[in-house]
């Protein structure tokens, strides 16, 4: 096995808007739709579209949605074998609000996501160890988190930590015990308490962090790609131009295609590229699962890029 991802899923129920309603105010909004997400399960997927041998270790809920959720991940070619179902507890659920400019909004509710438990990654623990790769985000219990950075550790399976959504309950010691560390601004910004509204703030908050210890901070900026710092080295790769439709779940593909990427061959700047590339695609579509190109579609992007079409 490549990947383990620990983490989410999210039910998305997606409302297209032209504006978001002020209080007591009620508007038509032009379409809505369901789909699969989450930030564990996006970029589970990503790897595995891409061609990555992926495991999901996670919690579904007991209503109508567990299911679907499972077929969608297996459908995508993750092994789902460690998805463990929570009786009495909802699924995880995410409202979305993209408006009129492809921006977007979420709410999340964790629902079974919130008992992924250190027990979990035990029982997973003989599959586990046979990976090259762990992916964690924050939409399950910091406890779990923990104790897989520990297991990744004691493994010496390297290990990406996307500190999504951003909690300042983060303990830095663990993060610093990650390979990779990669928020977005907003999420640089919160973990900070530092301004990112340039380039230089942006390399000022995140050399806080390095100075802490962290060891390869990436930090995502949306269409203008990624920054990659370390002690020694600042690097930026930039995005490609496109035309966005939703933005949701970009961030995600981002690090679904690093994780492929940088398993495949180990070379940071290289993944980063395909990354932001994969990303830029996955704008270009709607939804968050559904905009994720496979790998032969997104060669197919890459190659009408470089010929300028």
């Amino acid at each position: 096995m490549d990947i383990a991802v620990i983490g989410s899923n999210m039910v998305d129920l997606i409302t297209y808007i032209d504006r978001m309603p002020n209080a007591g105010e009620t508007l038509e909004a032009p379409a809505f739709e369901i789909g699969c997400g989450g930030k564990g399960a996006n970029q589970a997927v990503a790897a595995a579209k891409l061609g990555a041998s992926v495991m999901m270790v996670t919690c579904v809920g007991d209503d109508v949605f567990a299911d679907n959720t499972v077929r969608n991940l297996q459908q995508a070619g993750v092994d789902t074998r460690h998805v463990k179902k929570v009786t009495g507890v909802s699924s995880g659920v995410a409202p979305i609000f993209v408006d009129s400019a492809s921006q977007n909004r979420i709410l999340i509710v964790k629902g079974a996501n919130d008992r992924l438990l250190p027990a979990d990654i035990e029982r997973a623990a003989p599959a586990l160890q046979a990976c090259r790769l762990m992916i964690l985000q924050l939409e399950i219990p910091l406890e779990t988190v923990y104790a897989a950075i520990d297991f990744a550790r004691r493994q010496r399976i390297a290990v990406i930590l996307n500190p999504a959504p951003a909690s300042r309950e983060l303990d830095i010691a663990y993060a610093c015990q990650c390979d990779f560390f990669i928020p977005n601004e907003t999420e640089l910004e919160i973990l900070t308490g530092m301004p990112v509204d340039s380039e230089e703030n942006i390399l000022r908050a995140g050399r806080t962090l390095l100075e802490k210890g962290l060891r390869n901070l990436i930090v995502t900026l949306g269409q203008r790609g990624a920054l990659w710092l370390t002690g020694d080295r600042v690097e930026h790769v930039a995005s490609l131009p496109v035309k966005a439709v939703d933005t949701s779940g970009a961030g995600d593909a981002f690090i679904g295609c690093f994780a492929h990427e940088y398993v495949r061959h180990g070379e940071v700047l290289q993944a980063m590229r395909q990354a932001s590339a994969y990303a830029a695609y996955s704008v270009t579509g709607k939804g968050t699962q559904r905009s994720y190109p496979d790998a032969s579609q997104f060669l197919d992007f890459i190659t009408a890029q470089q010929q300028g079409k």
